[in-house]
Formats: structure tokens, C-alpha cells, sequence
């Protein structure tokens, strides 16, 4: 393999010291605000509406969703120099909590919240792999990244947001407030994290399961973390509307990405991308899209290095789509006209079969702020995509396949340059979806050609039909 553009960089970036952290008499703080008064305002000024990321709350007074907004004039006493090298010089490191991708920005997310109360696997620090091969031989590209958030404590980009609000509900539930538990619905991955952080620090966790519509590796974390999970027969829309009805009636925290908490540490990983370029701005990030929370936490966090000097721009954002869920694509092809929730059907994306999305007035502000782009995927796309990327050293999950489909299409268009640096987000690990590949390489899917299948070669146990079958082979990768 070649040397990777980052190589060198890597290699001559001198040694400094360590910034000091700063003063613990500095008062950093965050609120809980209306999103709208995010999108209506230009600065981080106070607003008339806030509460204390300390209360129980989800939406505003008028039924709004919220936002974290943090003492940016706080914060700005530091110029970008100092935060870049504070969160540098925290990679790696066993200090607890900064050793986690998400709590080595600690200032930036839950600053107020006391190290003791914190609840970490040291999730994030997550590979950024060169695509050197997918992108040189696939697509003409010499700098395509693959963000892999998938390898991480339990196999997705969940446990970003879920280290956050766990040990938010720890430091609630010491200050002896009356939450008997955490709850969420789930299309699997919100559920795995969800578990293993309360299990982590003994906090009771709730799960509402679409019943037969995640695979089983999905549901048996969950099970095994020792999690209370009720599979549900409905949709995940179905179990979301359950999950706030239950939530507004007993003392159960709500973990779903309505709660705005699980974005602060979401954004850690836009904040590392960063870092991983040695604080240069990529031209592109491409993140599969679903509740679409995830969108709204790449925006914020390159936005928040924009506001406070790290970096000079921010990337482009492309959501990307599975055609059987696709509201928000549909939304941005009309225009921004009129949003129209669709009733998802099923996708092997299955984390993203959501309809009716909690977070798209999240995801529309942070695509017009990005001067941001929709695509779609058809399922025959984002498995081909799938294996297309596992032949060349990947094991991606089929979102992943979504977000490489929108990527294959915007490169086929020119709208994606043969030179743009461009990352991929991968949201979950490929193990969790190994049925979705078995299905695909033994050509089980129907209606579906599978054209990169490739299922194993039964032989006889016969040295001579042996050396048939490896002569033909290659013979055929010669030719």
C-alpha cells in the first residue's frame, strides 16, 4: 500500500507540552434552550427560555424540540490554539475521563458535570481508515476516508451520545431525583449502548423493540446487558410514540435522540475528524441518516471549532438515505416545500427505517447551514455498495452502504471532485449484520441479482478436483 497523505504529516508533527486544563475556577456551563432560538439567532446569546441541563425536560413550552447551548463567551476566553492543543494532547491517554474521545472535549459537553458521575467505556478515538483501494479503483479518488464510529464499545456511533446521558442520569439519580430508570425505543443500536451504559453504573434500562425487524446480534446485547426489553409489534414509530406516552407517565428518563443530551456527545466525533486531520477541514462528510440527530451533531460540532477558531470553514454535509425511508429526501427534492412523514418500509438498513424522523427540523437547519445535499439508496445499491467495499478490506454495515451509494452518485454527477477529501461516515460494525451478508453471498435475497455475490465452491474431497477448481480461479484473476 502507499503511503497515506497523512503519513508524513503524522511523523513530523513536533512535540509540545501539554496544555494546563483550564482553571476549575473558570465557570464553563451549558442549558437546555429551544432549538428555534439556535436557528433564529445569529450568536450564543442567553434566551428568554432555558433550563438547567439538571431538569427533566424534552421539549419547549410550545412543544419544540431542545438544544445544549453552550457559554460561548466562557469558552472563547481560549483562543483555538489552546483548545487544539488541550484535546490533542488528551488522545490516548488512561486520565480518567479524558482518555474517552467524548470526555477529552469535556468542556464543549457536559462541563458542570463532576468526573466521579461520569459513566465511560473510553468510547470514540475511533479508526479513520484511508479507502485508499474502494476510492482509486471504484471512484477515481485519492482521499476517501471511512470514519469508522462502528468500532467502538458496543459496535456503533450510539455510544457516543449514550456516555453523555448516562452519566447525566447518574449524577441526577445521586442528587436523589426520582427516575427509577432509563427507557428508549429502538431499531437496535440506541438499545445495545443504552443497556451497557446503565449496566455499567447500575441503572435500570427499559427497551421498546420493533418485534422481527433487527437482526438478532442487535437484540441479544440488550438481553445480555440485562436490559428490561419489550418487543413491540409495531414500527419503530410506533414504539417511539409508546416510549414518550410511558415517559410522561412514570419517573423513566427518556433516551431517545428527542433528548438532545446524546447529540453533545455525537458531536465529539466531527470534533475528531478534525483532529485526525491535523485540524484540517475535509471538503465532504457523508452520514447515513435515520431520526436524524446525527446530521444536526456533525453540523454542531464543526460548527462550535468554526466559532471558536479551531478551524477557518466547515465541510460540506451529504445525508444519505434508504430509498424505503426516505422523508427527508423527499423534503429536499421538493424544494424544502412541505416535510411529509412516510411510513418506512423494510430496509436491511434497518436503523434508519424511520418515517417520521423526531429530529428533521435538526437535520433541515443543518444541511442549509452546510449548503448540504440529500441522496437515496435503493436496497439492490447499498448491499452491492456493502460488498462492493467489503472485496476491497472493508466489513461495513448497510448504512454504510447508504452513505457510500450517495457517494458513488455524487461522484458519478461531478459534484464530488476527483481530489475532494471526503469521509464516510460508518455507523455500525459490519458484525452485527452478518446475516444481511450471508443473505446477499449465497444470493438469497429476492428480487435482488446480488451481482457481487460470492458464495463459497463446493468441492469434493479430491486433489485433482482440488486443482481444477484453483487452476480455473486463477486462471480467471489473470486474465
Amino acid at each position: 500500500m502507499a503511503s497515506s497523505p497523512l503519513f508524513n504529516s503524522f511523523l513530523s508533527k513536533p512535540t509540545t507540552a501539554a496544555p494546563s486544563p483550564p482553571s476549575t475556577s473558570l465557570s464553563f456551563s451549558a442549558n437546555y434552550v429551544p432549538f428555534t432560538a439556535i436557528t433564529s439567532s445569529s450568536d450564543s446569546s442567553p434566551t428568554a427560555e432555558s433550563y438547567s441541563l439538571d431538569e427533566i425536560v424534552y421539549r419547549s413550552r410550545t412543544g419544540g424540540l431542545l438544544d445544549v447551548q453552550h457559554d460561548m463567551a466562557a469558552l472563547k476566553q481560549f483562543d483555538g490554539q489552546y483548545w487544539r492543543s488541550l484535546f490533542d494532547s488528551r488522545v490516548g491517554k488512561t486520565t480518567w475521563p479524558y482518555g474517552s474521545g467524548v470526555w477529552s472535549k469535556k468542556e464543549w459537553v457536559l462541563p458542570e458535570i463532576s468526573d466521579d458521575d461520569i459513566v465511560s467505556a473510553f468510547e470514540g478515538n475511533t479508526n479513520l481508515f484511508w479507502a485508499e483501494r474502494f476510492g482509486k479503483v471504484h471512484l477515481d479518488m485519492n482521499d476517501l476516508w471511512v470514519k469508522h464510529c462502528g468500532i467502538s464499545h458496543t459496535g456503533s456511533f450510539k455510544d457516543l451520545g449514550m456516555t453523555v446521558l448516562v452519566s447525566q442520569v447518574n449524577r441526577l439519580r445521586k442528587m436523589k431525583r426520582p427516575l427509577v430508570g432509563v427507557g428508549c425505543a429502538s431499531t437496535g443500536d440506541t438499545s445495545a449502548a443504552l443497556s451497557a451504559y446503565c449496566a455499567a453504573a447500575n441503572i435500570p434500562s427499559i427497551v421498546f423493540l420493533p418485534a422481527n425487524k433487527i437482526s438478532m446480534a442487535q437484540l441479544v446485547q440488550p438481553i445480555a446487558n440485562g436490559a428490561f426489553v419489550l418487543s413491540i409489534d409495531t414500527d419503530f414509530d410506533g414504539c417511539m410514540k409508546l416510549i414518550r406516552q410511558v415517559t410522561s407517565e412514570l419517573p423513566i428518563y427518556l433516551a431517545n435522540s428527542l433528548n438532545s443530551l446524546r447529540l453533545e456527545g455525537q458531536k465529539t466525533a466531527a470534533i475528531e475528524i478534525l483532529q485526525q486531520f491535523d485540524w484540517k477541514v475535509p471538503d465532504w462528510v457523508i452520514v447515513p441518516g435515520g431520526n436524524l440527530g446525527n446530521i444536526y451533531a456533525f453540523y454542531k460540532g464543526f460548527n462550535m471549532c468554526q466559532e471558536l477558531g479551531l478551524v477557518d470553514r466547515i465541510p460540506r454535509l451529504v445525508c444519505a438515505q434508504a430509498a424505503n425511508a426516505n422523508p427527508l429526501y423527499l423534503y429536499y427534492k421538493s424544494g424544502w416545500q412541505e416535510f411529509q412523514p412516510v411510513r418506512a418500509s423494510t430496509t436491511f438498513a434497518s436503523a434508519i427505517q424511520i418515517g417520521d424522523p423526531v429530529s428533521i427540523d435538526r437535520a433541515v437547519f443543518a444541511l442549509k447551514n452546510s449548503n448540504g445535499i440529500v441522496e437515496e439508496a435503493t436496497e439492490e445499491e447499498l448491499m452491492d455498495a456493502m460488498a462492493l467495499a467489503d472485496s476491497t478490506g472493508m466489513f461495513i454495515c448497510p448504512h454504510t452502504g447508504v452513505a457510500l451509494t450517495a457517494l458513488t452518485k455524487l461522484r458519478k454527477s461531478g459534484i464530488i471532485g476527483p481530489t475532494d477529501r471526503t469521509v464516510v461516515v460508518s455507523t455500525a460494525h459490519g458484525l452485527k449484520f452478518t446475516q444481511s451478508k450471508i443473505d446477499y453471498h449465497s444470493r438469497q435475497i429476492k428480487d435482488m441479482s446480488c451481482r457481487l455475490a460470492n458464495p463459497p465452491v463446493q468441492v469434493k474431497s479430491d486433489f485433482g478436483a482440488v486443482m481444477d477448481v484453483l487452476k480455473n480461479y486463477l486462471d480467471g484473476r489473470a486474465s
